[in-house]
């Protein structure tokens, strides 16, 4: 029997999968630098709670709100990629967990992409 943790992650697909980028990075973070760890660390991990919190709330609203909504997860997305990109040239992230990342992040922005399409 499935809890309702679980039954909400599978609703969408971009929740589930943000989730698990979360928990990815989460498990590479202890990796960072300590004075790293809480700036530019900290500020990845922001933007990836941030997105998932602006995909729970669209999830539920009209769809003349949710445009908004999905438009600012996107923006937020962009930026945690770029945040992303510069952890791994800065050598906090080494290349294989960066592509481990990296496959999610795809995966999401595919995602999020055509949730954008589907409502314009």
């Amino acid at each position: 029997m499935q809890n309702s943790h679980d039954k909400m992650l599978e609703e969408i697909p971009i929740i589930k999968k943000t989730y698990e980028l979360y928990k990815l990075y989460y498990g590479f973070l202890e990796l960072f630098p300590k004075k790293d760890k809480y700036a530019l660390g900290a500020k990845c991990e922001l933007y990836i709670i941030t997105v998932l919190e602006l995909l729970l709330e669209a999830r539920n609203l009209p769809r003349e709100e949710k445009i908004a909504i999905v438009r600012q997860a996107s923006v937020k997305f962009d930026t945690l990629k770029i945040l992303l990109r510069m952890a791994k040239d800065l050598n906090f992230l080494e290349n294989k967990k960066y592509l481990s990342l990296q496959a999610h992040i795809q995966e999401i922005g595919r995602q999020l992409g055509g949730w954008q399409k589907s409502l314009s």
